[in-house]
């Protein structure tokens, strides 16, 4: 009956309760990694391309847990792995009770399984991990239906490392698209101010001409795409320009997802939309443009010479 449906909690409410235990055990995993002293770096396509053993178990760990418990969702991650059985100590069966609780919009009651599209990107940042720049780390699983992304979560591993050995370590954020986003205090830069945060170590001419043309206060250099979105909803940056082709659909769907849920918007460098779907290439090969407020007063100043060089 209706009545059923309404009461038992929907497909998207039980996965985002996964995801965020999964996203939790994540976090764990990349500080043991961290503890262990050993990150088994290799690189995959140059020295600004590493994958360490943190990207390699989270991948496991995120992929195996949900497909467990969600066998008809497609699961994308960032890194290649070889299919191999994924030791149970890896497996997190756990759901948040407190999003099961919430009351999701109407328009997600009705999705299936098979339509939900899950993009992981275990480690973003991980070669400010590898330096010990452990703030700029990130684990994100971002939740996409019919191409677009409906739903996020962000672990912060080492949120408040720097607080004092008491301190407790990591905090993980969420967001559904039309319910609202949790566990940060939302925050605007103050009026007038433009701040722009960018790429740390993808940096080139293209991406600081575009970032010149804005006229910016103050230029934020970080590693990872969800670092850079918890600085536009937490009020230290105002607008995160990347003119470059280097990010993927694994570090912006669950980003995008979270800071559409609080109002903010995430395009290409174009305007352009990102469509998630199954299908789609991995490629942003036209960069990102992305802000809390004010999303034209910054599209509207990226030079015609960037759009040229950056083709969707």
């Amino acid at each position: 009956s209706s009545l059923d449906m309404a009461s038992s909690p929907t497909v998207l409410m039980r996965l985002m309760a996964s995801a965020y235990s999964v996203a939790h055990r994540a976090g764990t995993i990349v500080r043991n990694v961290m503890t262990g002293g050993d990150l088994g770096i290799v690189e995959k396509c140059g020295p600004n391309d590493l994958q360490t053993k943190a990207d390699r178990l989270v991948q496991m760990s995120i992929c195996a847990s949900l497909a467990r418990k969600f066998p008809r969702v497609t699961i994308i991650g960032e890194e290649d792995l070889p299919p191999h059985d994924v030791d149970e100590e890896l497996i997190e069966d756990g759901q948040c009770e407190e999003i099961l609780k919430k009351a999701f919009p109407p328009q997600y009651s009705s999705i299936k399984e098979e339509e939900l599209v899950v993009w992981v990107d275990p480690l973003d940042g991980t070669k400010e991990y590898t330096e010990g720049l452990l703030d700029h780390v990130t684990v994100l699983i971002g939740i996409a239906y019919e191409g677009k992304a409906i739903a996020g979560v962000i672990n912060q591993p080492f949120y408040n490392y720097e607080a004092g050995a008491d301190a407790m370590l990591g905090r993980t954020i969420w967001g559904v698209l039309g319910l609202g986003a949790f566990g940060f205090q939302l925050k605007e830069v103050p009026a007038g101010k433009h701040i722009i945060t960018t790429t740390r170590s993808h940096s080139s001419k293209l991406v600081n001409d575009c970032i010149s043309a804005m006229n910016p206060d103050n230029v934020v250099r970080v590693g990872g795409a969800g670092n850079k979105i918890i600085q536009l909803i937490e009020g230290k940056a105002s607008a995160y320009v990347f003119a470059s082709p280097g990010c993927k659909k694994w570090d912006t769907c669950a980003p995008e997802a979270i800071l559409h849920a609080v109002g903010g918007k995430l395009t290409d460098i174009h305007g352009n939309p990102f469509y998630y779907n199954k299908e789609v290439k991995h490629m942003n090969s036209a960069g990102v443009l992305a802000t809390l407020r004010n999303f034209d007063y910054y599209a509207s100043r990226v030079p015609e010479s960037v759009k040229q060089a950056l083709v969707p």
